[in-house]
């Protein structure tokens, strides 16, 4: 099992999730959001929700939105907005315990990708959309993105001879757009359009000062010694040069289809 299955994993790491992944996850997250035309009759599903980028934003909209995650870490964390067209619960995305065309529009933004069976994954999110709904669903481009993204360039300009995280196989399957949206055809969607959308990182180099917090969710950065670690914060200090804060460009592809 590698670490982005296991959900230990991710309710360890949801505090630095929150406070580094999320602001930036919610920029794509309101991208997603706009290409459907929410109200507040809608039902919104949102499949591994993480810390709830997807969830808040859809909720602001007035829908009724049911927040979904294996993680009871970053499940809770959605929770303490207490919004009340908001509800939370702790459930596996490759088998949601949910009723076949309950949901208007199904998300999940960077979720399915994790999983082991994301193919599973994206027929359940194609189930438990109505007929006439709507499925949405990003993925980054190969390499990742943000700070992960940057971990791999430096890793491979730093420790050639070393291997680097492994993607997880739905990141490399979707990564084309018609492959993507084949996989949306195969899950039982219709007609995907699929738009690439790119949003720089912003690196704050203070936050170099703490750089678990920055890095802690990645495995190419735990890995590491901690003399291999202040490496890399001198290279990612040598990158940013005068600036203070370093750009990092992150492609995701956001795919609409219809149930």
């Amino acid at each position: 099992m590698s670490e982005f299955e296991n959900p230990d994993h991710w309710d360890t790491t949801a505090q630095y999730y929150e406070k580094t992944a999320h602001p930036f996850t919610a920029r794509y997250a309101e991208a997603a959001v706009a290409r459907v035309a929410l109200t507040p009759d809608s039902r919104v599903l949102d499949v591994a929700a993480g810390t709830g980028a997807l969830a808040l934003t859809a909720a602001r909209t007035g829908a009724q939105v049911l927040a979904t995650d294996f993680s009871p870490g970053m499940v809770a964390r959605i929770a303490t907005a207490n919004l009340p067209n908001v509800e939370t619960r702790v459930m596996d995305g490759q088998e949601l315990a949910l009723e076949d065309g309950s949901f208007d529009a199904v998300f999940s933004i960077f979720g399915v990708i994790m999983f082991p069976d994301w193919r599973k994954g994206l027929s359940e999110m194609a189930r438990v959309t109505r007929a006439g709904g709507y499925g949405v669903v990003a993925t980054w481009q190969d390499s990742g993105a943000a700070t992960f993204l940057l971990l791999g360039q430096i890793r491979r300009k730093l420790f050639p001879e070393r291997d680097g995280i492994t993607m997880p196989e739905a990141v490399k399957a979707l990564s084309d757009p018609g492959d993507f949206a084949r996989e949306l055809v195969a899950a039982g969607y219709h007609d995907p359009q699929i738009e690439h959308v790119t949003h720089d990182y912003a690196l704050d180099i203070t936050a170099l000062a703490e750089p678990d917090a920055l890095f802690g969710m990645s495995p190419d950065w735990t890995s590491l010694s901690d003399a291999e670690k202040a490496t890399v914060i001198a290279e990612v200090r040598k990158m940013a040069g005068d600036r203070a804060i370093l750009p990092i460009p992150s492609t995701a592809l956001i795919a609409v289809a219809q149930r």
